[in-house]
């Protein structure tokens, strides 16, 4: 008996789910980007496997329990998506079916307390302080605290780097050619202050004025691509708020957070401010985006010959389809020789927290990408998302000198300077 999806049931999400399970056509393209594919090796971990019993699920023939394991299991790296020849918008798809599954799946009390933890911490810069401060503290105790708390607790960083606070204009330099707001994230501020610095300086050096607006909160990627919908939006609309109107483009540094803040089509849909946060939406680009669009201005040679590997973050290069501009950004410095790693399109494991709920996959990942990065023998390691950062950071640990790792406009910065 031929089943079909009932729209009605789905509210104002059914475009988006019934248009992705749709068009697929099984060709199967998708399976050797597939990260839990390759390391699973079954097919219902794969993205057509998904397709199919997500569709299952919609039209009513199997239980949403039945989904749950493989959907979890699912990276949401959308590599797919860039992999698909029939235009599968698989990273609607998995958003909107995981808000979902989220709201009528059984809770344990393990996960109740590992979501709260994660999502009233992570996504607020001066708590995730303070809890990395406290992490501190137990670190040499994970031995003897609960194993569903050891993945985490891995990942904490040893120490934090001086807090910088950042100014509410900073100044262009020489003739103005555009005014943009910053986003300066969460978790970024605080493990990697250097990189909102450097990308005001590297914006500063291209004639962009920045606004950083001081009452901007979370863009909700974190709760959304885990399915909390309700709290994406609470703290995407304080957002959307906070951003002013005569500024040419939301400027985002961490390829997690545009992808979030692409998404709000599908976060916002049916809501009495949809147009509001897709207004939004269409305004934001990330940083190498926004450079390559306006023209970089010609940065001084490095003072010595440079090798630097690039990479890809999933969500800038597969969500947002940015490949070109960070490495043209990179490619304009004088003295700086780009190189490429093997099996870019995989993902490193970091995907948000999903490197803290499903450990075991996500570091096999991680050592994987490590490993393929460091085959090109670099000098440097850059980059556009701090999730990857932190996640490249720790495998990297197992490597007696590793070279560092940072974000492409803090590669860009240095290059200004040496200038200057």
């Amino acid at each position: 008996m031929q089943h079909a999806i009932n729209k009605e049931l789905l509210g104002p999400k059914a475009k988006a789910l019934t248009q992705a399970v749709e068009a697929c056509v099984h060709c199967g393209f998708c399976l050797p980007t597939c990260p839990t594919y390759d390391e699973l090796g079954e097919e219902i971990n794969s993205p057509r496997g998904r397709i199919f019993i997500m569709k299952e699920v919609l039209e009513g023939t199997i239980p949403m329990e039945e989904a749950l394991d493989p959907i979890d299991n699912c990276l949401g790296c959308d590599a797919c998506i860039t992999a698909c020849p029939s235009g599968v918008e698989y990273g609607h798809l998995i958003t909107a079916f995981r808000a979902k599954a989220e709201s009528e799946r059984s809770k344990s009390i393990g996960r109740r307390i590992m979501r709260s933890m994660i999502l009233n911490t992570l996504p607020y810069a001066n708590r995730a302080k303070w809890a990395f401060r406290a992490g501190g503290l137990i670190r040499p105790l994970k031995g003897i605290m609960p194993k569903k708390l050891q993945p985490a607790i891995e990942l904490l960083p040893a120490s934090l780097p001086p807090s910088d606070p950042l100014p509410e204009v900073y100044p262009a330099k020489g003739p103005v050619r555009g005014r943009v707001a910053l986003l300066t994230g969460c978790v970024q501020q605080v493990l990697a202050p250097e990189i909102n610095r450097a990308t005001l300086e590297v914006l500063s050096a291209n004639g962009i004025e920045t606004v950083i607006p001081k009452d901007q909160a979370c863009c909700g990627a974190l709760a959304m691509h885990t399915g909390v919908e309700k709290r994406a939006r609470q703290t995407a609309r304080q957002l959307i708020k906070s951003i002013p109107s005569d500024v040419d483009a939301l400027i985002t540094n961490a390829a997690g957070c545009g992808s979030g803040i692409n998404e709000y089509s599908i976060l916002f849909a049916g809501e009495p401010d949809e147009a509001e946060a897709t207004a939004l939406s269409s305004k934001t680009k990330d940083v190498s985006t926004y450079l390559q669009e306006i023209g970089l201005i010609q940065p001084p040679e490095l003072p010595e010959e440079q090798s630097v590997v690039y990479h890809d973050a999933c969500h800038l290069a597969h969500a947002q389809g940015e490949r070109a501009a960070p490495r043209a950004l990179l490619n304009a410095i004088p003295n700086l020789r780009l190189l490429e790693p093997p099996d870019w399109e995989i993902c490193c494991g970091s995907a948000g927290i999903y490197n803290i709920e499903k450990p075991d996959v996500a570091k096999e990942l991680g050592r994987k990408k490590v490993n393929n990065l460091m085959s090109t023998h670099p000098d440097a390691l850059a980059l556009g998302n701090i999730g990857c950062m932190t996640q490249i950071q720790k495998h990297l640990e197992s490597y007696d000198t590793p070279p560092p790792v940072l974000h492409t406009v803090q590669i860009l910065a240095k290059a200004y300077a040496n200038g200057g």
